[in-house]
């Protein structure tokens, strides 16, 4: 039976935010007895090579990641939530019109303990009461639905009650599995910051070390992308590169490569960087790529999908909890794909 309850009782207990270790977000809640997946044995995090590893891993968890969904009254943020939910690692709260929520099929036939509602008046009224969820403790990732991007990112941003801590850079990190590549690729930032300055590289670079060595990548490499392999003064971002490689090598990230300047192919291809001759640390086999700009970065995570069959995923990064921010043409797969990365993003930073 579906549960119905207020928001209020939502963030009861909830008030008191606790420093949290990876995958144990509640440090007294104990594994969901209830999931079918519990005795399951997990995937070793050094063979997450696609997404359906990634989902078989978080199914062996045994644990279920508190899920805030703003205004999911729209057939794919419904479906993705809710498959998350059947595949046994979400439980979700609705935040919105609720009666319309229930209307879609995904929502109208479950019948089960992990689904709750929290009643909004309007757009801004559910942004708010979703990001204060998440501030308080009460849910462990964020999700957009059917409302303008600007309204929840007000939301996320605002000074009193948002959930992007003083100091802390906003930027989107994606995930993509391709054919052609042997393993899942990230990268940033196709959505949020348009021309990053070198502190915001700095971050990026720190965030995505983070989300790789969660995944289990013991020395991830990371490639500094530019349109070549040289440094120079009219590219001022590939002045910045050699800074951020040099204090990789001395351990800021812990074990980290980064190379670059590098283009595309010489960061992914060996062939291609035995071709130019070029030696790099990375020896053509990036797990993570820097790109210089917004632009670079969406017409990468648009073309991927379009022209190389690639599987998508993305969430945002530096706050409180992550953010899964989806674009207008993502389905409900990009949506279901980009949840599984913010579950494995879940600790607070």
């Amino acid at each position: 039976m579906q549960t119905s309850v207020s928001y209020s009782y939502f963030c009861h207990g909830f008030t008191e935010q606790k420093a949290v270790s990876f995958f144990f977000l509640e440090e007294n809640r104990p594994p969901d007895s209830h999931s079918p997946f519990i005795n399951q044995i997990l995937i070793p995090m050094s063979s997450i090579r696609s997404f359906s590893d990634l989902i078989t891993h978080l199914q062996g968890l045994g644990k279920r990641f508190r899920l805030a969904v703003v205004c999911g009254s729209d057939t794919s943020s419904a479906e993705a939530a809710m498959r998350a939910v059947r595949e046994g690692y979400a439980e979700v709260y609705f935040v919105g019109d609720c009666a319309k929520v229930r209307q879609q099929p995904a929502v109208a036939c479950y019948e089960g303990p992990y689904v709750h509602y929290v009643e909004a008046g309007n757009h801004e009224e559910a942004a708010q009461r979703a990001v204060t969820l998440v501030q308080e403790g009460g849910a462990d990732i964020l999700m957009k639905g059917l409302l303008h991007t600007e309204t929840l990112l007000r939301a996320v941003l605002n000074k009193e009650w948002g959930i992007l801590p003083k100091g802390r850079v906003l930027t989107h990190i994606a995930m993509a599995q391709i054919p052609a590549y042997h393993k899942l690729l990230f990268f940033t930032d196709a959505a949020v910051i348009p021309y990053p300055t070198h502190e915001q590289r700095l971050a990026q670079v720190g965030y995505l070390a983070q989300m790789l060595h969660n995944f289990g990548i013991e020395e991830p490499r990371l490639s500094l992308i530019h349109c070549a392999e040289t440094v120079n003064e009219k590219f001022p971002h590939t002045l910045g590169y050699r800074e951020i490689a040099e204090r990789a090598a001395a351990g800021e990230w812990g074990p980290l490569r980064v190379d670059g300047p590098l283009d595309l192919r010489t960061s992914c291809d060996p062939i291609g960087l035995k071709l130019k001759g070029i030696e790099s640390s990375l020896e053509g086999d990036a797990d993570a790529l820097i790109v210089p700009d917004i632009e670079v970065g969406n017409v990468l995570y648009k073309s991927l999908p379009l022209f190389a069959g690639a599987q998508m995923a993305g969430t945002l990064q530096g706050t409180l909890a992550p953010v899964v921010l989806p674009s207008r043409g993502d389905d409900t797969d990009a949506k279901f794909h980009s949840l599984a990365l913010a579950a494995m993003c879940c600790p607070r930073g």
